[in-house]
């Protein structure tokens, strides 16, 4: 009986278009940022560094991907391969340009990776289905090859591994786990209402026609040229920059194998296990990957379970991909489409239509 629409009147255009129009949704939402951003307050160190930064900056990183993926329906396996390109774009920025903010270099990350997710995506415009993943596959390899062999990448670095020194971010040194959770959160609550924003859109329609049947949508007056490279360009920015708070930020110092094609399918997962087609689903994916294996990791030690380290290692990893073939079988749209069915069935609620 709390969720209800009664009394609710919409008098203008913008009121009915707005991105809650539900006021218990607007309330819900706003009592989720207050939490998110009071939380670094009651939330140890390990927790903030450990769980909840690498959550923030995969679920960005498949906000990204889902733009490419969910709404414009091409499919990409080199999404590792742009996290790469913006962090090492961002540390060449940060690191041969004295005094170089850290917001511009992470914008510079994302830069460059848009013109290498443009190139890729070029493909895109011939093939599509499996052999356009075959094509941004390459992409990943071509990345590892390149990371690994032009030392002017990790600016002669003899490990082939870099390093970033201490961050400050407008003025304020990110020394604390708290500082760099609320610069993560700030850039994820940005770019979610950004792409939301995007979705709703002229453009975002433009995507969608294009996945539903590309060749009806150029019938009716859509360049397939212009929506499949806009939605390379923006996918591939907004991962460019979660590559480059992903080292920055969760990692300090990394090496190519840090984005290597196990993060492609990573993230892949996190998109289709949270929703296609849907910003929540890129959250909801990334809770999914990340927070379960600690939960199944922890349960044995909390149930008081005599159980080594190394079984405990193989259980989770069956009892994981166990529950990722379980959603896929019982909700193929992801998680996103069991939390709208029961939105809508509380909308509804005692009533069975």
């Amino acid at each position: 009986m709390l969720y209800r629409e009664n009394g609710q009147f919409k008098q203008s255009y913008a009121a009915d278009l707005q991105i809650f129009p539900v006021l218990q949704d607007r309330v819900a939402v706003l009592a989720l940022v207050a939490c998110a951003i009071f939380l670094p307050f009651v939330a140890s160190d390990y927790l903030l560094r450990a769980v909840l930064i690498p959550f923030l900056i995969l679920s960005l990183a498949a906000l990204g991907l889902n733009i490419l993926v969910g709404y414009c329906g091409q499919i990409s396996l080199g999404t590792g391969a742009f996290m790469a390109i913006g962090a090492y774009a961002a540390y060449n920025l940060h690191a041969r340009v004295p005094g170089m903010p850290l917001l511009v270099s992470l914008i510079g990350g994302g830069l460059a990776a848009t013109v290498f997710g443009v190139a890729f995506g070029i493909p895109s415009l011939r093939i599509r289905g499996l052999y356009l993943a075959v094509a941004t596959l390459a992409a990943q390899f071509f990345t590892d090859w390149f990371t690994n062999r032009v030392k002017w990448v990790t600016n002669d670095s003899a490990s082939g591994s870099v390093s970033v020194g201490d961050l400050q971010f407008l003025g304020l040194a990110l020394d604390t786990p708290a500082r760099r959770y609320l610069l993560c959160l700030g850039l994820v609550m940005v770019f979610a209402l950004l792409a939301k924003n995007l979705v709703r859109g002229a453009i975002g329609r433009q995507w969608m026609a294009m996945r539903d049947m590309d060749v009806a949508a150029a019938v009716i007056g859509i360049r397939p040229i212009y929506a499949k490279l806009s939605a390379f360009a923006v996918s591939s920015f907004i991962v460019g920059v979660a590559g480059a708070l992903w080292g920055f930020v969760h990692l300090g110092s990394w090496e190519p194998a840090a984005f290597g094609l196990e993060r492609s399918l990573q993230l892949l997962f996190m998109v289709i296990i949270g929703g296609l087609g849907s910003i929540s689903g890129a959250f909801l994916g990334a809770g999914f990957i990340v927070l379960l294996p600690l939960l199944l990791n922890y349960a044995p030690h909390w149930l008081g379970l005599p159980i080594s380290t190394g079984t405990a290692s193989h259980l989770e990893h069956m009892i994981f991909g166990a529950l990722i073939v379980f959603f896929l079988i019982v909700e193929p749209h992801g998680l996103a489409r069991l939390w709208l069915t029961g939105r809508e069935k509380l909308r509804l609620w005692p009533f069975p239509h």
